[in-house]
């Protein structure tokens, strides 16, 4: 007996030493069992027009599409921008970019994040995952160290620690815009896979041979990143991973094709959206697998939804909200059915849009209306779709629908996408939609002044005076920005009665108040020319060169002479790229739509630094400017 209770009390001791073992291996890693694996899989610049999966005329991508036979297809999924650094900016961030100073597209300089908030990874990071990117970030933020454990094109999530749960980015470049910058002999030469003369073109572009090819290209791509797609996702599965995997397809933003990246039209943000859940994570989709939501998601929602997916707290500066996880229902989510978004600077290009879309309906503010859409853009015009456009608007070859391209806009627009996806018939005067009209237009005004938009103090003041804290400025400056809202939304009332609230403006001690009457003025054109005189006395002799060359501006689209040394003088005195940028558009608009207006500038009369190489944007406009 002695024997037994010896070995008895053996196996207890060693039964409890396994059991003590195991339960600190167990709370040691609990972190990770109850954590799935995040992977976003992202091609650039393609709106949902191109899969066949939201549209008839796309084509079809076979592993994407069996991503969606075991997730879910989002219908309404948006960018917030319709350009890669601006929409990227919003999604590490979770923040609107016009809120937080990283709006335009290329960035002058880096904005900080607002203080008390980290790119989204970060918080996985502390919740114990692996963070990985591969490759593109882009953002118009500054990075600090502590994002990813790996940010770069051999970024992989293997390195991470065994069972740790892991969130990864794999980006595929295959449908950028860049890969439209092919020649005419290379057209000639390269047939497509996809049949062009089978291409179905937007009735907004010329239905050329041109045209057909490069829809036909831009589907051979689209199969070529499904292919892309399929080899990870193969990898995945070879890893074992499947099943632990939560896995989102998107595109980065709309595009590629004229009038889409850049642009606010659906077009440039309307993107595809999958999300894959295996068996174990099902329950996190609030929506049935292998089915469709009409729901809205935005760019904004991302990172609080992965956030939510892996269990982490959402903190609170963060824009959006979570669109699937734990404590969300089907009746919640399908309730959402709005979203904002915005356009600013396309590199060299400036313009100011707003939009906010609510179920079929789309309200466009355009607070420059007279830059036009077809604005000279370099890198743009390298494809030859952009090129043989305007050729044929100067031809006069065009039908009013492809004309609107290269004409000033109005001041708002309101499209129904159910008759009219492509957003060629504008209803803002349809006296039908007007109580839609004025809805849509104060929510979009009350959203502006709330945030507030840092976009109506011009970029080169913004980063002068804000981008220590360009949320703090907001915030400080915010009763300011409402008034220059209110100044700008002028532009929607008759001239008549907009006409003593403009003589205050233009009379205001604060510049931008004057820089945004004179706007106002512009939108009116001839309307206005009652205030031609103060206008005149503005170029010569305001104190802001800003403001001088939005009289110059107004001066010059309606045919009044402009001396050209006053022109040279003011770039002359640009104290900085970006005041020095933002006047030049306006002389590169001048040139565009007034055939009266010719002017040479000389790129030596600014910084050198400004204009040392070819990508440098004041040097693309001294060469579009000079080359007319």
């Amino acid at each position: 007996m002695k024997y037994i209770g010896k070995y008895l009390n053996a196996a207890i001791f060693i039964v409890v030493g396994v059991l003590l073992l195991f339960s600190n291996i167990y709370f040691t890693n609990k972190k990770y069992v109850d954590q799935p694996n995040i992977v976003w899989l992202v091609t650039e610049d393609n709106s949902k027009h191109y899969l066949k999966l939201y549209d008839p005329n796309g084509v079809t991508m076979p592993n994407v599409e069996t991503l969606a036979k075991n997730g879910i297809v989002f219908n309404h999924a948006f960018s917030q921008a319709p350009v890669c650094s601006v929409a990227r900016s919003t999604i590490i961030s979770g923040c609107y970019a016009p809120r937080i100073g990283a709006q335009y597209h290329r960035r002058m300089e880096k904005v900080p994040m607002p203080e008390g908030l980290e790119m989204f990874p970060t918080y996985l990071k502390k919740a114990g995952y692996y963070t990985t990117n591969n490759s593109k970030e882009d953002y118009n933020i500054i990075k600090s160290e502590d994002v990813w454990d790996e940010s770069s094109g051999k970024a992989t999530y293997k390195n991470r620690k065994p069972d740790q749960p892991f969130f990864h980015v794999q980006n595929f470049g295959i449908t950028h815009e860049g890969r439209l910058h092919f020649s005419e002999e290379q057209m000639r030469n390269n047939p497509t896979q996809n049949n062009s003369e089978e291409s179905v073109i937007f009735p907004y572009h010329p239905n050329t041979s041109t045209y057909q090819y490069t829809v036909a290209k831009y589907h051979d791509l689209h199969q070529q990143a499904d292919q892309a797609i399929g080899n990870f996702l193969k990898q995945l599965k070879d890893d074992g991973l499947m099943d632990n995997t939560i896995i989102f397809y998107y595109g980065d933003h709309g595009g590629v094709l004229p009038r889409s990246k850049g642009y606010i039209y659906e077009s440039g943000l309307h993107v595809p959206m999958i999300v894959y859940f295996p068996k174990r994570w099902k329950h996190l989709a609030p929506v049935q697998l292998g089915t469709r939501c009409d729901a809205f998601v935005q760019f904004i929602d991302l990172a609080p939804t992965v956030l939510n997916l892996a269990g982490v707290s959402i903190p609170d500066q963060i824009d959006g909200k979570p669109f699937l996880g734990k404590g969300l229902t089907k009746a919640e989510i399908n309730e959402r059915n709005s979203c904002f978004s915005y356009a600013d600077r396309f590199d060299e290009k400036y313009d100011l849009t707003r939009a906010l879309r609510k179920g079929k309906f789309k309200y466009i503010r355009n607070y420059q209306p007279f830059n036009v859409d077809a604005l000279y853009n370099f890198y743009r015009y390298k494809m030859l779709a952009y090129q043989e456009w305007a050729d044929l608007f100067k031809d006069g070859s065009l039908n009013l629908y492809q004309q609107q391209f290269f004409k000033a806009r109005t001041p708002e627009a309101l499209y129904d996408l159910a008759s009219d996806p492509h957003e060629i018939n504008n209803l803002a005067d349809d006296p039908e939609r007007r109580d839609i009209l004025v809805s849509m237009r104060k929510e979009l005004q009350d959203h502006l002044k709330s945030m507030p938009d840092l976009s109506f103090f011009p970029e080169p003041y913004f980063l002068e005076k804000g981008l220590k804290n360009p949320v703090q400025f907001g915030q400080k400056n915010k009763s300011e920005i409402a008034a220059l809202v209110d100044i700008a939304d002028l532009s929607l009332i008759p001239f008549k009665s907009a006409r003593p609230k403009l003589k205050k403006a233009l009379k205001s001690s604060d510049p931008w108040q004057r820089y945004w009457g004179l706007i106002v003025c512009t939108t009116f054109g001839k309307e206005a020319f009652p205030l031609k005189k103060k206008i005149e006395k503005i170029m010569y002799n305001d104190a802001e060169n800003l403001v001088r060359m939005r009289a110059i501006e107004y001066l010059g689209l309606n045919g009044l002479s402009i001396p050209n040394q006053l022109v040279q003088k003011l770039i002359e005195q640009a104290s900085s790229k970006p005041e020095a940028n933002l006047m030049l558009n306006t002389v590169a608009l001048l040139e565009t739509v007034n055939p009266n207006f010719n002017i040479q500038i000389d790129p030596s009369s600014v910084d050198p630094s400004w204009i040392a190489t070819e990508n440098d944007l004041v040097n693309r406009r001294f060469q579009f400017i000079n080359s007319k």
